[in-house]
């Protein structure tokens, strides 16, 4: 799932693709998109992108003397499930692309798309970035660790780290993965309560008989939980990759692969929180471990697995829906989406949570194909990729 760092490579992805063209025409979505229309049409514009935390903002600005006279007009995107940009041939537009731009003649006739498989993704007019979305972990740090040690009294600190770093109030750009890599590296157990592993940080003071080169030195040898927030993040974005390398493939993900250490990393155990989203750690659980929970070891490699061992979340190149397996085209008014774990800007809202547990209903047998199941996706902010603002 697109994580702080994704939104961040599409924008970089989007400025460096766009450099240079001229965009004309209409603004075309289709017609299986929820999505709103976009009401912008002109005779030559160009396009420039920003991102913060889970949230990426493009920027259609016309140029000088192009009819008709309008202001900018800004977009803020939130990718969902799998949410990504391509710039593409006019003449040969990747599946599921639900929002496109056009470049203007002379050049090459190419199309900057929005492609979004599982249709989780969203987009606003207006440019606003999503009301109740905290500080960008990635590029508002400072903003950032304050917001989380000014407000610890939050009843989200009640929960275990694990479920509050996916807090898109507090924790805006981190995700599942995220999440995993940040506190295996601390050896902090997933179910701790988040308000005892934060409240240390505010006592925690370098000395003032340090000098500053001291003072960094011992911040980058020793980092704290939202040190790492920032840093982690930062890690994965100088990667560079995930569908946006010269590679649209399998082999532009080698590097995050390798990168990895822990989300479904053998070796690792797995449980999944009260969201039901999967946390990957190894070790103690923690206090706040659900009961009656079974902590599942992923295997090592080489070893046969089943379905209850694969990554949820499979990092596979979103740019390049071509390349996941059995994915099709849309039908309209149909979505082939598969029910993804849930989030809140407690999680964020562009998954769905994952229902409660109680009596299934039995469903008349029918032939053919089982029809796939709608899924509201509505719920307020929690990440992961659910933001409670997304």
């Amino acid at each position: 799932m697109p994580e702080g760092p994704e939104l961040h490579l599409a924008s970089l992805y989007v400025n460096e693709a766009c450099k240079g063209l001229v965009f004309a025409g209409c603004v075309e979505k289709s017609p299986v998109s929820r999505n709103p229309e976009v009401p912008f049409e002109s005779s030559a514009y160009c396009i420039s992108s920003s991102a913060r935390g889970k949230e990426l903002r493009l920027t259609l600005s016309p140029l000088p003397g192009a009819q008709p006279p309008q202001e900018p007009l800004a977009l803020v995107f939130r990718f969902g499930m799998s949410g990504s940009f391509q710039l593409a041939p006019r003449d040969a537009l990747p599946a599921h692309a639900h929002l496109r731009f056009y470049t203007a003649p002379p050049g090459p006739p190419l199309a900057l798309c929005f492609v979004d498989i599982r249709r989780f993704g969203h987009w606003d007019l207006g440019g606003e970035w999503q009301p109740g979305r905290g500080p960008c972990v990635l590029l508002e740090y400072e903003q950032f660790r304050e917001n989380v040690l000014r407000n610890l009294v939050d009843k989200v600190f009640d929960q275990p780290i694990c479920e509050a770093l996916l807090d898109q109030r507090f924790f805006n750009g981190i995700g599942n993965y995220l999440r995993a890599e940040i506190l295996y590296r601390l050896r902090i157990p997933p179910f701790e309560k988040a308000r005892k592993v934060l409240e240390e940080l505010q006592q925690r003071r370098p000395s003032p008989e340090l000098t500053l080169s001291q003072k960094i030195r011992a911040k980058l040898q020793n980092p704290d939980l939202l040190e790492l927030c920032h840093s982690v993040p930062k890690e994965v974005v100088q990667l560079g990759g995930k569908g946006y390398g010269p590679e649209h493939g399998e082999e532009d993900f080698a590097a995050f692969r390798a990168w990895l250490q822990c989300y479904g990393v053998p070796g690792m155990s797995s449980l999944r929180d009260r969201r039901g989203r999967t946390i990957w750690f190894q070790g103690d659980p923690g206090p706040l471990a659900p009961k009656g929970g079974k902590s599942r070891k992923k295997k090592s490699k080489g070893a046969q697995q089943g379905p209850e061992h694969r990554l949820e979340d499979p990092l596979v190149p979103s740019t390049a829906p071509s390349r996941t397996r059995g994915t099709r085209r849309d039908p309209p008014g149909q979505s082939t989406a598969q029910q993804p774990e849930g989030t809140s800007l407690q999680q964020d809202p562009e998954v769905p949570p994952v229902p409660g547990k109680g009596k299934r209903r039995r469903r008349p047998a029918t032939s053919g194909h089982r029809r796939p199941r709608r899924i509201k996706a509505d719920t307020p902010f929690l990440d992961n990729e659910g933001t409670a603002a997304s």
